[in-house]
């Protein structure tokens, strides 16, 4: 992965957030800022209380991350406690990563206008108050309006490190600050999730899955009142504008496509679904021919429509989709597969998971030292590869072991994912951005990085709703796999086979009806038809029903993943329209 260019305010980087799924890009991954602010800061002296002043900055870094990552690990628990269907699990990330994509380069442009210590304070006070408010809610509904404010507070306080980094420090300085980022996300990559699972077990106070959002209180404390302490005050000198209508109708047009496809399942797809989805079509192609005349008129536009004109760039736009689509729905889905399906504790679920974290960064790592230099867009198309790879050894170990699955037998798979994944992403932005001209790179940087958090937010869309959906269309399936076991036991325990027949009926419901429940809370008839079977009956009932779950369960996941494959394919396939090699380091 490449540094950043100190000399080059105006150049957009590779963010190092983007090492890692459901996480938020750094602060160099914003818009371009106005020339006249790289001449000035490059002329200011340096700043007495940089390096504190880093750590601060950093801590705001850890602390978003840790709320990008902690969901992969505390959505049961949290669904369990609170209720609601199993879309609840989805909203709980889209609302999160949606509003930090729609308002991530509005946040850095109120920075410029207002002053960039004013909206990191104000970031970081309304992030860590809407982490209490998170672990307040009463009902799932709270919940996910808390976890929306949340996205939109945490896409005013990160864009702007940026500015804040390169006004701080002298040009040959400023490598060394933005490769402190590196370390910290990795290490925060690596902790996030077991911290969660951890926190969730321990039940510290009776808190439960709360406190996976209350260890934001004493890091956001810290992190504002150093910010206060040591932060310097600093905004452009060119008042920048940012363009408010399109920025409503993106914000409109996602709304009006997601929320039908998290919402159609558990609904059966009624008419409105699809009505809501053209019209989101509709309302992003107003969308464009908004911004299309905005630029025509001179006025500020939410993106840069010029840069779409790029093939290679819009190229390295739709990679991001597509790959974050993948591989965002396929870390929360593991996650559920672990606890839901197999009965991992949250702990043992977050330490099985832990090497896809680790050896992303090695491969990250590999990237920045040997690999991208060498053989460029190769070794992009080598990650994908590896990372399919990966994941092939993941669906054909779930389909093998199902309900006998140790965690030792998914780290191969895991590990030779995460390894893929941070080849690949260690090169994505650099080389998308490599015909982009120096002046525009900041907001290409900042537009790719937009898109990176939408393809967050729509993989848990679209890929949880096709996995929800298996569970229920398998349920079937799953009880005839093992109907013949089923009925041995049940003869054994003293069944006739009317009994027989009609346990398996109701096995069939039961597991149709708890993949469609509206309210965890209730359990649905069927299934409390199964738990008033004889007490003779009852231990060779509950293995039946435990085994034909983890069944369903490893079936949606195997059939998901291989979604996943395809959508690796379809990225392998579009980064032949990426440029052959990074943009070109220019020194510092």
């Amino acid at each position: 992965m490449s540094s950043v260019e100190p000399d080059e305010p105006d150049r957009g980087t590779a963010p190092p957030t983007a090492l890692v799924p459901d996480q938020k890009p750094t602060p160099d991954a914003t818009a371009a800022e106005p020339t006249a602010e790289s001449a000035s800061e490059s002329e200011s002296p340096a700043y007495a209380r940089r390096w504190a002043a880093l750590a601060v900055i950093l801590g705001a870094e850890i602390m978003d991350l840790l709320d990008g990552t902690v969901m992969n690990i505390a959505a049961p628990a949290v669904r369990a406690d609170l209720g609601g269907s199993l879309s609840v699990i989805q909203w709980i990330t889209v609302g999160y990563t949606l509003a930090f994509a729609v308002l991530l380069v509005v946040g850095g442009r109120l920075g410029d206008i207002y002053g960039r210590k004013r909206m990191f304070v104000i970031g970081a006070v309304g992030f860590t108050l809407t982490s209490v408010l998170c672990a307040a809610s009463g009902s799932s509904e709270m919940l996910i309006a808390a976890r929306f404010l949340q996205g939109g507070l945490g896409a005013l306080m990160i864009p702007q490190g940026l500015g804040l980094i390169k006004q701080m420090f002298p040009p040959k300085e400023t490598a060394a600050a933005f490769g402190a980022f590196g370390p910290a996300i990795g290490l925060g990559a690596v902790l996030g999730p077991i911290v969660a699972g951890f926190l969730v077990d321990a039940d510290l106070f009776g808190s439960g899955w709360r406190s996976v959002f209350l260890i934001n209180l004493p890091i956001g404390a810290a992190v504002v009142i150093g910010a206060v302490l040591l932060l310097p005050e600093g905004k452009a000198p060119v008042r920048p504008k940012f363009d408010i209508g399109g920025m409503l109708l993106v914000t409109l047009g996602l709304t009006l496509l997601i929320f039908p496809l998290v919402q159609g399942r558990e609904r059966d797809w009624p008419a409105w679904t699809f009505v809501l989805m053209v019209a989101g079509a509709a309302v992003l192609a107003a969308f464009v021919a908004y911004e299309l005349r905005q630029e025509r008129r001179g006025g500020a536009t939410l993106i840069e429509l010029s840069l779409l004109r790029r093939s290679r760039y819009a190229a390295g736009l739709a990679v991001a989709l597509v790959f974050f689509t993948g591989i965002s729905g396929m870390s929360l889905l593991l996650g559920l597969h672990l606890q839901i399906g197999l009965g991992f504790s949250p702990t043992r679920a977050a330490l099985t998971m832990m090497p896809w974290s680790v050896f992303l960064v090695v491969g990250a790592i590999l990237t920045g030292a040997v690999l991208g230099a060498k053989f460029g867009r190769k070794a992009l198309h080598g990650g994908l590869v590896v990372m399919a790879v990966g994941v092939l050894i993941m669906l054909l170990t779930i389909g093998d072991q199902a309900g006998g699955l140790t965690s030792w037998e998914l780290v191969p798979g895991i590990a030779v994912a995460g390894l893929g994944m941070g080849i690949m992403i260690g090169l994505l932005f650099d080389i998308a951005l490599a015909d982009v001209d120096k002046q525009e790179a900041g907001t290409a940087s900042g537009v790719l990085t937009a898109v990176q958090q939408l393809g967050f937010a729509v993989g848990v869309a679209v890929l949880a709703t096709l996995f929800f959906g298996l569970l229920g269309s398998q349920a079937t399936a799953s009880v005839a796999d093992g109907a013949s076991r089923t009925r041995a036991e049940l003869s054994a325990a003293g069944a006739t086979p009317a009994e027989q027949d009609r346990l398996l009926a109701d096995l069939r419901e039961c597991l149709r009806d708890s993949a469609s429940q509206k309210d965890s809370d209730h359990t649905p008839a069927s299934c409390r038809d199964i738990q008033q079977v004889r007490p003779e009956l009852a231990e060779a009932t509950g293995r039946a029903w435990q085994t034909a779950h983890t069944e369903n369960f490893s079936t949606a996941m195997v059939r998901t993943l291989w979604v996943v494959i395809g959508l690796l394919a379809v990225s392998f396939a579009l980064a032949f329209r990426l440029p052959p090699k990074p943009r070109e380091e220019e020194g510092f």
